[in-house]
């Protein structure tokens, strides 16, 4: 299993509004500091603003920010989002499938519970997981670099038990 390069972009662009919580970022400093096209990234913004996890502000002073709390913001909901039109395979697009096994072949609904396991875990991680006390994330993404250095916490992943 791959992720799209524009729901990888959405997890990028989030983390740095996260951390930047409460500023308005440009998407010319995410795109630097996540080594990223600003072109795609806007594609990207755009999506996630109709979509309510971002609010843009237009103008000399605009930019982005959260819409809601990074408490409230689910990353198996925003990898939904921009994976919903990918198919996983060819047998899951019903218009381009030519596969003559389709009609018999039982993998696919194995393939199905798979992706529904691999969305379930993600909808339990929000992007507050991701962004709170991460250090090295903050080291990274913070447009304010004196902030970065007052960071505590641990930058590891929290262990499952």
């Amino acid at each position: 299993m791959r992720l799209t390069t524009r729901t990888n972009l959405a997890a990028r662009i989030l983390m740095a509004c996260a951390v930047n919580e409460g500023v308005t970022v440009r998407t010319s400093e995410i795109a630097k500091k996540c080594n990223a096209s600003t072109h795609h990234l806007l594609q990207v913004v755009n999506l996630l603003q109709s979509n309510g996890f971002v609010e843009t502000i237009r103008g000399r002073s605009g930019g982005l920010r959260l819409a809601r709390s990074m408490d409230a913001i689910s990353i198996g909901a925003v990898f939904r989002v921009f994976e919903a039109g990918v198919p996983f395979a060819e047998c899951f697009d019903a218009e381009t499938n030519s596969c003559p096994l389709s009609a018999t072949c039982r993998l696919r609904t194995y393939i199905s519970r798979a992706l529904e396991a691999f969305y379930h875990e993600l909808d339990m991680v929000t992007l507050a997981d991701l962004v709170k006390g991460n250090c090295g994330l903050s080291a990274l993404l913070d447009m304010s670099p004196q902030a970065a250095m007052s960071c505590k916490g641990n930058a590891g992943p929290v262990a499952a038990t």
